[in-house]
């Protein structure tokens, strides 16, 4: 018995299929029974039609009797417009200092809203330098008040975390 994959999009057709025994059904959903695959095969053209092998893994294996190019167009089409639909979110990211002063923080704080509004996901991110180490808690703070900012926009996703010489928050956005 041929191995066929399945995972390519391409399914058998016509002489392709090299199987001894294959269940056949017809253009509109009829079962044909199990016959041959040269039968089949005459009976596809026969119609008109081309013998697609759809379930290859069955027992016998499955063949449809269609009209392949029909298919492939349909099935072309309909990943197309799953493809328009289909919405990437990406993950900005947003760099702070905890000597930022107000302004450069307004600024900032606007980018992430205007990124939440545009249903990307924000990263804030405190870089701790030097003796900033020994005062975590004043980034916690900051992060908390950038977050408060943010909120009609978006929400905490994953709690502040210190990783290293940084603290990030990953900020959500609410769903209309």
């Amino acid at each position: 018995m041929e191995v066929h994959n399945i995972s390519t999009k391409e399914l058998s057709i016509n002489e392709e299929i090299k199987l001894k025994e294959v269940r056949v059904v017809s253009d509109s959903g009829e079962q044909l029974g199990v016959m041959s695959s040269s039968a089949a095969l005459d009976k596809a053209y026969a119609m008109g039609l081309d013998l697609v092998l759809i379930a290859p893994t069955a027992v016998p294996p499955v063949c449809r009797i269609m009209d392949y190019g029909k298919y492939r167009y349909e099935r072309d089409k309909k990943e197309k417009e799953a493809k328009k639909k289909q919405q990437t979110i990406e993950v900005k990211e947003v760099q702070l200092s905890c000597r930022i002063d107000t302004h450069d923080f307004n600024t900032k704080a606007n980018n992430a809203i205007r990124f939440l509004k545009g249903g990307d996901k924000v990263r804030v991110v405190i870089s701790f330098r030097g003796r900033e180490m020994a005062h975590t808690d004043v980034g916690a703070e900051l992060i908390g008040k950038f977050v408060e900012t943010c909120s009609e926009y978006g929400s905490i996703d994953k709690a502040p975390a210190l990783d290293g010489r940084k603290m990030s928050v990953i900020i959500s956005p609410i769903k209309k």
